[in-house]
């Protein structure tokens, strides 16, 4: 694998938040304030890195590390807008839907953050077994680094599909309760809905919407409540792409179907290249639609454990050239829950 893209830019000076540990909200540990202020700043970073390398051995963090994650990365999320503009090289990445294996995959072949900056666009919870362990490591990294690391909001980043599709059972099974649930729930309304790279690639989670024209329509929405069942931000979330022109019912029950033509115009009306986006299964981890005007990225190889898919992602360097790795699952570790599915390469039924 070549090495990455990024250059190694170290990440700005970020004072330390308050709510994360005693020594960090407290700089009078130290004979001056100035220096408990940067040995503050220190104990913050070595925190979010002990908590990363837990994180890695596959070891979830406490109830009480969670709170104060999610109380960090909300003070963070609430100062993005609704569609965050990043800067290439990065790497896009499409669905995780809770294969921490997987995406410990994605770090090895991808290179891990600070060294390569990652765009997330979403659905890191559901379905897999490990959903907590996923999207506990994307807030992390995304504390930790947070001109590095953006996350976008999916579908399932939301309390009414979680109780359905297994994030919810998973943080009563791990914590014994629903705390860990509704901390996380309650930070998803924080997560900005789309992002632009270099301003030439539009990143929606899902897609488009008939009442969105623009960017500045975007920006104008209120995001901080849970995906509603229908309207813009439902749209962003849920839409798909179609052969067919125009509009169209979407056969999910949320969002619609949007033609090639559709797509040509709100690129050419906001100066994008092209849409990238996530949403669907597509079994080479990436498909051209419309005329390679979008490009649907999935990064959840084997999807559900037996779908038989590739994954991948997509590197753009700072000449907005793109390159997709596809990648295979890791290879199966003990504690996988017993998995012994068969494995088919026939595209499945419809997904959420």
């Amino acid at each position: 694998k070549a090495a990455s893209h990024c250059r190694a830019i170290p990440p700005g000076s970020r004072p330390p938040a308050a709510g994360f540990s005693e020594s960090a909200r407290n700089p009078f540990f130290c004979k001056s304030q100035e220096a408990g202020l940067l040995d503050a700043h220190h104990l913050f970073k070595m925190e979010l890195d002990h908590c990363i390398a837990k994180l890695i051995e596959c070891r979830s963090l406490t109830e009480v590390e969670i709170r104060q994650l999610c109380e960090l990365a909300q003070e963070e999320l609430t100062r993005e807008s609704n569609v965050r503009r990043v800067n290439s090289p990065v790497t896009v990445v499409g669905d995780i839907h809770g294969q921490f294996h997987d995406l410990l995959e994605l770090f090895r072949i991808g290179g891990r953050a600070p060294n390569t900056n990652y765009l997330f666009m979403g659905d890191y919870v559901d379905r897999g077994y490990y959903s907590v362990e996923c999207v506990t490591m994307v807030m992390t990294l995304k504390v930790r680094y947070p001109e590095r690391v953006t996350i976008l909001r999916g579908n399932h980043e939301s309390r009414q599909i979680t109780q359905v599709y297994g994030f919810y059972d998973e943080c009563v099974r791990k914590y014994g309760s629903a705390n860990v649930w509704k901390m996380f729930t309650d930070l998803f309304d924080h997560l900005p809905l789309a992002a632009t790279v270099d301003e030439r690639f539009f990143c929606p989670h899902g897609g488009l919407s008939p009442s969105l024209d623009s960017v500045d329509q975007i920006l104008a929405l209120d995001r901080a409540h849970e995906v509603p069942h229908e309207g813009p931000i439902c749209d962003l979330m849920w839409s798909d792409p179609d052969d067919r022109l125009g509009w169209g019912i979407s056969p999910r029950g949320a969002g619609y179907t949007f033609g090639h033509d559709i797509s040509e115009k709100f690129n050419r009306e906001n100066n994008f290249d092209f849409i990238v986006r996530a949403h669907q299964l597509v079994m080479e981890g990436y498909n051209w639609f419309h005329n390679e005007r979008l490009v649907t990225v999935f990064s959840a190889p084997n999807y559900c454990y037996r779908c038989g898919n590739m994954a991948a992602i997509m590197e753009v360097d700072e000449h907005l050239m793109s390159n997709f790795v596809q990648f295979d699952p890791a290879p199966r570790r003990g504690g996988d829950g017993g998995l012994s599915t068969e494995v088919t390469r026939q595209t499945p039924d419809y997904f959420l």
